[in-house]
């Protein structure tokens, strides 16, 4: 078996493709399926992640599992071997990537209703979907003219990277999502495409799991042509040259290194543990920033009682760190952490 981080190819198999020099092992993963009881299936997953050393978030729904999860390459195989064991999960969806140190804090197996929560409950993806477009084939479609291209993901997210071209929804969460669309859609797709047809609808977002149910969702509100970018952006700045890519600046990601680039390498920008946004280098720069405390963004909307308290939780978290310990706030805010998708 090969030691450090591998990533997973088209059969299911682990074959070493991220660099080993990555220590610990990054699974972004999703399967929409139908479990008569998702709640039994919490308890050993629970104790196989905490039994590997494995850390961050799965969600299980009814609808399916959807997480982002870490550790050596060991253990990350050994609970996808059991994800896959699940019903209807053989061929979950996976994206794998490295990362230099522990992106999570602790492991969580939560029960849901939805394992990406947009407030349609009618929309099933397993019953429609759009069309999927392989990472190698997505630049010729959103290059068409006769495409309007979407980015599903929140408004912080479209912020950091997007595709040259994209719409951008402007959404604060995904149950904004469909309102967007219904006030937009005239406006969408008033512009018709070759022989007077209406638009192609091409949508993206991290990992693909939010496109599952945004393709849905336009299927039935009677869009025809409607396809979503497999894999998701993870997939496309893994699989698509650099040289070749149209996707501008990072990708926000749930955990702990904020943002990825081409090639999956850990990016640039910092998390602002007030708001969890992304913030940049010239954000660090500005007076209105300040570690742990406050980014631009979130200034205005925080009280200086807040922020005080926010200065004393950063101060203890220093504080615990040097103990090697990990302080409680770290802890909280780590409930905040899932993949988002």
């Amino acid at each position: 078996m090969q030691n450090g981080c591998a990533q997973m190819n088209d059969s299911g198999d682990l074959s070493g493709r991220v660099p080993v020099s990555e220590p610990v092992c990054v699974a972004a993963l999703y399967q929409f399926t139908r479990f008569v009881d998702a709640a039994a299936l919490r308890a050993p997953l629970l104790a196989l992640c905490e039994e590997q050393g494995i850390k961050g978030t799965l969600l299980l729904a009814a609808e399916g599992i959807n997480g982002t999860i870490a550790g050596s390459h060991e253990g990350i195989e050994q609970v996808l071997s059991h994800v896959r064991a699940l019903p209807g999960c053989a061929e979950v969806d996976v994206k794998l990537s490295g990362a230099q140190t522990m992106p999570f804090h602790r492991m969580k197996v939560r029960l849901k209703c939805e394992i990406v929560t947009m407030g349609q409950p009618d929309i099933d993806p397993l019953s429609v979907v759009g069309t999927y477009v392989e990472p190698q084939d997505w630049n010729a479609l959103i290059s068409d003219p006769d495409t309007i291209v979407i980015d599903t993901r929140n408004d912080y997210e479209v912020a950091v990277g997007t595709f040259s071209g994209a719409v951008d929804p402007r959404t604060a969460t995904f149950r904004d999502f469909p309102a967007w669309f219904r006030a937009e859609r005239d406006k969408l797709l008033a512009a018709k495409g070759e022989g007077g047809r209406p638009p192609k609808v091409a949508m993206f977002c991290t990992g693909g799991i939010r496109c599952e149910k945004s393709t849905a969702f336009l299927k039935q509100e009677g869009v025809d042509e409607v396809f979503h970018l497999k894999g998701g952006i993870l997939k496309y700045l893994e699989t698509v040259p650099e040289e070749e890519s149209l996707w501008r600046g990072e990708c926000f990601v749930f955990d702990q290194r904020v943002t990825i680039g081409h090639g999956l390498v850990q990016g640039s920008h910092a998390l602002c543990h007030a708001c969890r946004r992304p913030v940049n280098a010239q954000d660090r720069t500005s007076p209105l920033y300040e570690e742990g405390v406050s980014c631009p963004a979130c200034h205005q909307e925080r009280s200086d009682e807040q922020r005080a308290s926010y200065r004393e939780r950063h101060r203890q978290e220093a504080l615990a760190a040097e103990r090697g310990e990990l302080h409680v706030g770290a802890v909280r805010k780590a409930e905040t952490e899932t993949d988002a998708g």
